[in-house]
């Protein structure tokens, strides 16, 4: 589907392709009392159209796996192993790119895609750290959010290994160097690879004492275990760091990975994109099952919820697909950074993957279900973060609505203004 279309039909609901599947939606009875400690006590009212459900697309993460159990408040709250804002324990700390020490300049190039699979204008600019602690600092609102210096991590040789295929580089941190993994892209989409795990134990090794929670940005190729071509980004919640790579988020490789641009959020909700993508995959879709209704859904088309005013602001916009300047391109990147940045850190926070809604704490199978998801949290995580961090929903949104602002070639951040001030 191209910028033609016009998103004229929205959804709040799920695709047909959940019928293919076991998920099975929590009703909205439990959805309102997974979002209160209480069950007697009265949740907050929320515009029609504000919170969707999954869209549950073929190869969708709850698609995969239906039977992920839910986190409601009172569970995160009753968590015993999750870890609560203390006094002086409550400021984000993010980790710029390490540079690179004068002998290994010949791991730069490890952060540029191959040519042959970048279909995008030179000149785009890859996400900016201080941008990034901009947004975490509005999505976290109340916690204070430091941006350490570029020097904090430096990447060298490891035992003066200068092939451009070493098995290993060291990471020096102020106290120590430290082994990182390296390997061959599988999908030769990057020339090489770093290993997340030994990222995530950098991070763990230089988290400041009054640090909540640590998050660790890098500008290359990293996997997890053997069998993955790549991963985008992980925490380790209980440890309170996270790692995430901007390298698989460059638009260039958007034709490459197949990651809607167009339809992204909020133009994923579009009726005439799900069905596209359930017509696609309908010769190997498993027989439909029976399914209970379920409760409470908001599938008409009203024309004026929050939904329809990020779909509209989203149109708008100049087209993302025929010759989008660099300046959109940028903000499209930097956009994607700052939804996985903000969800990384919410299993810090403790929140686990959300199956209520359409959420940034959705767990995430692909980049093209990452781009379908939107930045905002559901009523549910909403609720843990605001316990969190301190704050209130009027100002969360406020100061998330402030950063959309100054970022107004983003058409995320364009679609997202418009979705907050609907709200508000």
């Amino acid at each position: 589907m191209s910028q033609a279309c016009g998103h004229d039909r929205l959804t709040f609901e799920s695709s047909t392709f959940l019928q293919h599947t076991d998920y099975a939606r929590p009703n909205e009875q439990a959805r309102q009392t997974a979002a209160t400690v209480d069950s007697r006590t009265q949740t907050t009212k929320h515009i029609a159209g504000a919170f969707c459900a999954p869209l549950i697309l073929p190869g969708d993460d709850l698609a995969e796996d239906p039977e992920y159990p839910a986190q409601s408040l009172k569970e995160w709250l009753d968590d015993e192993d999750r870890n609560e804002v203390q006094p002086a324990r409550k400021t984000l700390y993010v980790v710029p790119p390490p540079t690179l020490d004068s002998s290994a300049s010949f791991i730069a190039p490890w952060s540029q895609p191959d040519s042959k699979y970048d279909s995008g204008p030179t000149g785009m600019e890859p996400p900016n750290v201080n941008d990034i602690g901009d947004y975490l600092r509005a999505f976290y609102h109340g916690l204070p959010v430091k941006v350490l210096p570029s020097s904090t991590l430096r990447l060298a040789t490891w035992d003066g290994n200068k092939s451009k295929t070493p098995r290993f580089v060291g990471l020096q941190t102020a106290s120590e160097c430290i082994r990182i993994r390296t390997r061959a892209s599988k999908d030769h989409v990057f020339a090489r690879q770093l290993n997340l795990d030994d990222l995530l134990d950098v991070a763990i090794s230089i988290l400041p004492q009054d640090a909540f929670a640590l998050l660790m940005l890098v500008p290359y190729d990293i996997y997890e275990s053997p069998e993955d071509d790549f991963a985008c980004g992980r925490a380790y919640g209980g440890s309170r760091v996270a790692v995430i790579s901007t390298a698989r988020y460059h638009p260039g490789l958007d034709a490459h990975m197949g990651v809607p641009r167009v339809h992204g959020w909020p133009a994923s909700h579009c009726v005439d994109y799900l069905e596209a993508c359930c017509a696609e995959a309908d010769g190997d879709a498993p027989p439909a099952k029976k399914k209970k209704k379920t409760a409470g859904g908001n599938s008409r088309d009203t024309g004026d919820s929050p939904l329809h005013a990020a779909v509209a602001a989203h149109k708008a916009l100049p087209s993302l697909e025929d010759a989008p300047s660099q300046e959109a391109l940028s903000a499209l990147w930097l956009g994607r950074a700052c939804r996985t940045s903000s969800h990384e850190l919410g299993h810090c926070v403790g929140i686990d993957h959300c199956v209520y809604y359409a959420c940034v704490m959705q767990g995430t199978s692909s980049l093209k279900e990452d781009a379908r998801q939107p930045p905002f949290l559901c009523p549910v995580d909403l609720a843990k973060v605001l316990r969190a961090t301190g704050s209130s929903r009027e100002e969360l949104y406020r100061a998330l609505l402030a950063f959309c602002e100054k970022h107004s070639d983003g058409h995320l951040f364009v679609a997202f203004k418009a979705w907050l001030e609907a709200q508000l």
